[in-house]
């Protein structure tokens, strides 16, 4: 799996730095009414769960499931709900939990989408911010790290599923994504 890597980006201790960072943000910020930490699945799944660790407030959490990729390396910019929040939102304050936003479409729907349900407010969080592929007008509003136009695995992002539960941020290897997706054309 390593040798798929072609450079790492950010180490295990890095991306917790920033993690502890990012919670005491969330917690100053929140101190009067802590949020609904809203994860998206399956990516945002390490990142939420260290996340809500370091904040300092009662929390409670829910998951979501959309897609907006599938099998490939660039957001489709059709967002699928896979599936719905557990628990009501409704006159809570929200906290939307995102692995990467690259061309924001997917966090902008979700945004959207969850301010239609009653909630006092909405914010988002994401560990990395691609702007440069922005094709949406949104920006988060606790961010981690900002990344170059770069396909990313680690730490909850995949590949074709793989490449998950590497403990950093790595850039793949193009000759690993183009070779299958031209298998697929």
């Amino acid at each position: 799996m390593q040798k798929d890597i072609k450079e790492v980006l950010f180490s295990a201790e890095q991306i917790a730095a920033k993690v502890k960072e990012l919670g005491a943000a969330i917690t100053r910020d929140y101190q009067e009414n802590p949020p609904v930490l809203v994860g998206i699945l399956k990516g945002a799944v390490p990142f939420v769960a260290d996340l809500m660790r370091a904040i300092d407030l009662p929390l409670a959490y829910d998951l979501m499931a959309v897609s907006s990729y599938g099998a490939a390396t660039r957001s489709s910019g059709t967002v699928r709900f896979l599936k719905d929040l557990d628990m009501s939102i409704e006159d809570r304050e929200v906290l939307i939990v995102e692995d990467i936003v690259d061309t924001g479409l997917t966090l902008k729907y979700l945004t959207e989408s969850l301010k239609n349900r009653g909630v006092n407010s909405i914010k988002t969080c994401t560990l990395l911010d691609k702007p440069s592929r922005r094709r949406a007008e949104i920006q988060p509003d606790y961010n981690g790290f900002v990344i170059p136009d770069v396909f990313v695995v680690g730490y909850g992002l995949d590949y074709n599923e793989k490449y998950r539960n590497l403990p950093y941020i790595g850039v793949l290897h193009e000759e690993v994504y183009k070779g299958e997706e031209s298998n697929s054309l």
